[in-house]
């Protein structure tokens, strides 16, 4: 058996995607057998790619025709002329069970940290494993760790990815949004993040000049196959099912507030611990509270009406964060409130003349200005809250790839899901 990893193909300018180019090694392979994994990693990463994908693909053909297949068609359909493509191949002549520690403990940190190519050059060397890179080859380093995923991670989810006719690629795609919305139904929850419904957006569909016509992703094989085949579209050329990380929230750590890397996601407890406000742009902040430290909290525009589960927050409400820290900020993927403060304290009211009584000082109570009547204690006052114990996300039009959907399950307390 023999494994490879290709990573960095595509242009955020000129397009191409790197599952397209990894397919077409696959179909010039041809293996029946071959499988394909689609591995995002590290969103956090300052430079990654248009979307943070490398491909691993298992064939049962020699490493030396793979290898030499691999380095062709990235020749032919890498956007080279970007420097900012710096493609990476990597080549093992392995299964994937048998792929060594090091390369899976090497994938898991490119999932949820940062690498330096020098790290995946040296282990790609101390394996014997053949290698090939282009501009610079910053793509070595998602090459290699989509060669590791495989026993890195134990969550799967798949997608079924078709791709236009080449004379159509950098036009305006003819996908019938009916026919997206229709087939979601149809197919939810097996099938998620096809069709955002408050936006009324097909979100399967790409805008970008790649040549993707539309993914579907989900829980099996099958149900991403068959919700294609309801899709109203220009004819797709080919299409394929991808073992994916996608959907399972394997870049999200458990973290402390207070000992949080710029770069990486994490999950984080914390109280809320300022009222939340919104500035110009219609963007969100909060701060939250940890042991020891606060981390102000944002809920950014495009996240649309997430924003309003965060503005129904309140200082003394108890949650659980997740997100990615940029500039000391946790940008929220999701958020669980674990307890809401349900109770407020006022200064009593006088019986007498029925205003509101002001503090006769430290710990001397609380004195009417009109009459002079006296009350020791604060009012304790119940207020209805318009946000419930439970997990909150960001709709799908927003969603990261690696974001795990709460309709998928597993989560440790009620949650709400978008569709």
């Amino acid at each position: 058996m023999t494994i490879l990893g290709v990573d960095d193909t595509d242009s955020r300018d000129h397009g191409m995607c790197t599952t397209y180019v990894a397919f077409q090694i696959a179909q010039q392979l041809q293996d029946e057998s071959a499988k394909l994994m689609l591995i995002r990693l590290n969103p956090g990463v300052i430079h990654k790619t248009r979307g943070n994908a490398a491909v691993a693909i298992s064939t049962t053909c020699t490493t030396t025709t793979a290898f030499e297949t691999a380095v062709d068609i990235i020749n032919e359909l890498a956007e080279l002329s970007d420097p900012h493509a710096q493609p990476g191949l990597v080549v093992a002549p392995s299964t994937f069970d048998a792929i060594p520690k090091t390369i899976s403990e090497f994938s898991l940190n490119a999932i949820r940290s940062l690498h330096e190519k020098e790290t995946a050059v040296d282990l790609i060397e101390e394996n014997g494993y053949l290698s090939s890179s282009w501009n610079g080859g910053r793509g070595l380093i998602g090459a290699l760790a989509a060669i590791g995923a495989h026993n890195a991670l134990n969550e799967w989810t798949y997608e079924y990815i078709t791709y236009r006719d080449k004379t159509l690629w950098g036009t305006k795609r003819t996908v019938d949004p009916n026919s997206v919305f229709e087939a979601s139904n149809e197919f939810y929850p097996s099938v998620w993040d096809s069709f955002d419904k408050n936006e009324d957006y097909p979100v399967c569909v790409p805008r970008t000049p790649c040549p993707v016509l539309y993914g579907i992703r989900g829980e099996t094989p099958h149900a991403v196959e068959e919700m294609a085949k309801k899709i109203k579209s220009e004819p797709p050329t080919c299409g394929t099912v991808f073992t994916t990380n996608q959907g399972t929230d394997a870049h999200i750590q458990p973290g402390q507030i207070g000992f949080l890397e710029e770069g990486h996601s994490y999950s984080v407890d914390g109280i809320v611990s300022s009222k939340p406000y919104t500035i110009e742009g219609g963007h969100v902040f909060f701060k939250l509270q940890g042991e020891s430290k606060e981390i102000l909290c944002s809920a950014f525009e495009p996240t649309k009406h997430f924003r309003n589960y965060v503005r129904n927050l309140d200082c003394g409400d108890e949650l659980t964060a997740c997100g990615e820290v940029t500039n000391g900020t946790l940008k929220l993927e999701k958020f669980a409130v674990r307890n809401l403060v349900t109770t407020k304290t006022e200064n009593p009211i006088c019986t007498i003349c029925n205003d509101r009584m002001e503090s006769s000082g430290r710990s001397q109570g609380y004195r009417c200005r009109k009459c002079g009547t006296k009350s020791s204690h604060k009012l304790h006052i119940h207020y209805p809250r318009a946000i419930h114990i439970g997990w909150y996300e960001v709709p799908p039009c927003a969603r990261r790839h690696l974001a795990k959907p709460l309709i998928r399950g597993g989560f440790d307390s009620m949650s709400y899901p978008e569709i």
